[in-house]
């Protein structure tokens, strides 16, 4: 019984020291806990060192609670002023990659293109600790904050960063403080170009890239791989013309106010496709004086015939030389279109001028072989002088029969006058009467004091067939030597 006394005794002690010691231990809180364990194993307390589970990077880039800001330690330094104020330059490498060349303007002397511009430098500022030299990325959200080259477009009329979903810009800093920073953008640039030779030119334009503040003794702007530097899509094209190549060059600019500056240029050569003109101008152009030839092989007394024909021509030109003029600047020179235009014009306007002239001529000699016919001494045998008076209407003879007519000395002994036909053709001929000069005139029966006299009213026009063709393809020959 004494045993069993002292065993319920010895139960009761244990029991009342154990709640003791649970009532005074104070409870703790779960992050508590949490802090706790995190410093255990930081710390190394842990005996299950080998387990993957329990071991823990050091690399702060991997570190979930740490912020990027306070990583690369933002606060820390004042980043409006450059890397290395006060040293020297700093080396900026660049490259571009060309997305699309969009658009060539001759009429606003410019160029529209679309490219990821990159920079490249490094700001020991920025750098941070990392064990597996493991970079971070960021948004344009963090460029606002630190410090990044103010480059600018020469001579840009238009520019703006892409913001589709979000702003195209994209910043990566490397453990060593080495920056990347991408951007994509449009720019719409001046080109100078020289239109003497339109459209059978070649145009070299250029887009040039400068800092805005900084001179060269602040930095040093490169382009980073030569002239690899510059990559380009196999698949961009124009619609106008042929891209033979881009290349790439760096010269120092000078401005008399602020001092010397790196400039980088992106050059690249255009070839103009001469198809479209083709078809649009030359070969319009080429027809309608063609069509102007026409009216040469019309009798000359087809008025109604031959005047609409060659103002038809003339507006015709008149139009085409309109159009293309319309889309093109106003230089003060004179293009290559324009004297192939210019000289087809003249060539249709003197086939009008032609017909002016052989009507003109036409006209004039009739009335001279009027008055000629009222001083014949006699018109035995010969039909009035009305009636033979070659007339500027249509006449019963066939118009297609466009041969020389002319008048031709036809005296017999008898006193008559005959019309013979030669070749088919029928021909005027009528004797002419002219006194040789005022002093040596006769009596009109003098058989000295008539002369004769051949004219061909359509010798013009014989001589046009074969002069207008010849002359305008003597032009081509040389426009096309020159120009091609």
């Amino acid at each position: 019984m004494r045993s069993d006394a002292l065993l319920i005794i010895w139960f009761f002690g244990v029991f009342c020291r154990s709640s003791h010691l649970k009532r005074g231990r104070p409870l703790q809180t779960q992050s508590q806990i949490r802090s706790k364990r995190e410093s255990y194993l930081v710390g190394g307390r842990s005996h299950s060192s080998g387990s993957p589970v329990l071991k823990r990077s050091s690399d702060m880039t991997k570190f979930p609670v740490t912020k990027s800001e306070q990583l690369l330690r933002i606060d820390d330094h004042d980043f409006i002023m450059r890397p290395g104020f006060g040293g020297p330059a700093i080396p900026v490498g660049v490259d571009v990659q060309v997305e699309s060349l969009d658009k060539i303007s001759e009429v606003d002397m410019d160029f529209t293109m679309t490219l990821y511009l990159r920079h490249y430098w490094k700001d020991e500022r920025l750098s941070f600790p990392s064990n597996k030299n493991q970079s971070m990325t960021f948004d344009s959200r963090l460029v606002k904050k630190i410090w990044v080259p103010d480059m600018f477009f020469v001579h840009s009329k238009r520019s703006f960063t892409h913001d589709t979903t979000t702003d195209n810009v994209m910043l990566r800093v490397y453990p060593d403080g080495k920056v990347l920073y991408s951007l994509r953008v449009t720019v719409t640039a001046m080109c100078s170009m020289d239109l003497s030779r339109f459209p059978l030119d070649t145009q070299t334009c250029s887009l040039e890239i400068e800092s805005y503040a900084y001179t060269d003794d602040d930095l040093m702007l490169y382009w980073k791989k030569g002239n690899e530097s510059l990559q380009t899509d196999e698949r961009i094209s124009v619609s106008q013309f042929l891209i033979q190549k881009f290349h790439t060059s760096t010269k120092l600019a000078f401005y008399s106010s602020t001092g010397w500056y790196n400039r980088l240029y992106i050059t690249f050569t255009l070839r103009r496709h001469i198809f479209f003109f083709l078809l649009q101008t030359y070969f319009p152009a080429t027809l309608m004086v063609m069509l102007s030839w026409v009216s040469f092989w019309i009798d000359r007394r087809a008025v109604p015939a031959r005047v609409p024909l060659g103002i038809t021509t003339v507006l015709t030109m008149s139009t085409i030389i309109t159009g293309v003029n319309a889309s093109m600047p106003r230089v003060s020179y004179i293009k290559a279109v324009d004297i192939y235009l210019w000289v087809s014009f003249v060539f249709v306007f003197l086939s009008v001028i032609e017909y002016a002239a052989v009507n003109y001529l036409s006209t004039v000699q009739e009335r001279k072989e009027r008055k000629l016919r009222e001083r014949l001494p006699c018109t035995c045998g010969l039909a009035h002088p009305d009636q033979m008076m070659m007339s500027s209407s249509y006449s019963d003879m066939d118009v297609n029969t466009t041969g020389n007519y002319g008048m031709q000395e036809d005296i017999n002994t008898t006193g008559n006058y005959s019309i013979p036909e030669e070749n088919g053709v029928q021909r005027e001929r009528i004797l002419v009467q002219l006194a040789l000069s005022g002093d040596q005139d006769t009596h009109p029966g003098n058989p000295r004091a008539y002369n004769s006299m051949w004219i061909d009213t359509h010798a013009i026009d014989k001589y046009s067939r074969v002069i207008f063709p010849g002359a305008y393809m003597l032009f081509n020959i040389i426009y096309w030597a020159i120009y091609l």
